[in-house]
């Protein structure tokens, strides 16, 4: 809506209806004029709203905004109706006028001022509705629908990388722990040939002992302790 000085919007004040608790509604005041506009705000229950400000100056080509809070209510109107109205007053100011300066006489028709007046009506609406809660269950890969509130996305999400890395710290366990079972699988397995060749070489040197005995030659425990030095050495070598 708007007159001759002022665009105003929106034309009703629209005001999302609860129970004890202050409502707010803007009022947004745009001069289409090159002059300065002074504004008054007046309404028909004055105890039930608080309007700021209730008188200002819109500068010329510009635009101001009016806030006006209805009082928490302790019951609700029959079907929702509210019979509320507020009236806004405007006239053509002095250049570079001030919220200050402005005086109830500005506004008084009888002083010969011309003074363009709209009405506003007050209507209650349904307050917003909070999100839908995401089912128990939900399909996977489906969307759930997630209020736009600061609180959840920062635990979730700072606990959801923690989340993860805890996860991972069993599978590293998991690694060392497959890792040494078959570091000590292949050391049983070198102990397993190492004592096949001793008694490979065991038999051996006990058949050269023999006959070396009846040739005359060199004793038997003497070949069987050089042999198993040799042995050990070897192994000492093959491990280094």
């Amino acid at each position: 809506m708007s007159n001759e000085l002022l665009d105003i919007d929106p034309i009703d004040l629209q005001f999302p209806f609860e129970l004890k608790k202050q409502i707010s509604s803007s009022l947004y005041l745009a001069n289409k004029t090159d002059d300065y506009v002074a504004f008054k705000v007046k309404t028909t229950n004055p105890k039930k709203y608080c309007v700021r400000p209730n008188t200002g100056v819109v500068l010329p080509r510009s635009s101001s905004e009016v806030l006006v809070t209805m009082q928490a209510q302790k019951e609700a109107p029959a079907d929702m109706q509210c019979k509320d109205k507020f009236l806004l007053q405007c006239v053509v100011a002095n250049p570079g006028a001030t919220a200050k300066e402005v005086t109830p006489e500005m506004f008084s028709k009888e002083a010969g001022h011309r003074v363009e007046e709209t009405k506003l009506r007050v209507v209650y609406v349904d307050p917003p509705q909070p999100p839908s809660p995401v089912r128990e269950g939900s399909e996977e890969g489906s969307s759930p629908r997630a209020s736009v509130s600061d609180s959840a996305n920062v635990s979730d999400f700072t606990t959801a990388p923690r989340f993860r890395v805890d996860r991972l710290e069993p599978q590293e366990n998991s690694s060392e722990a497959r890792a040494l079972i078959t570091r000590l699988t292949e050391e049983k397995n070198s102990a397993l040939q190492l004592n096949k060749k001793l008694q490979q070489e065991l038999e051996q040197l006990k058949r050269e002992s023999k006959r070396s005995q009846s040739g005359g030659g060199i004793p038997f425990m003497y070949v069987l302790l050089v042999g198993l030095i040799g042995l050990i050495l070897g192994y000492i070598m093959t491990r280094t």
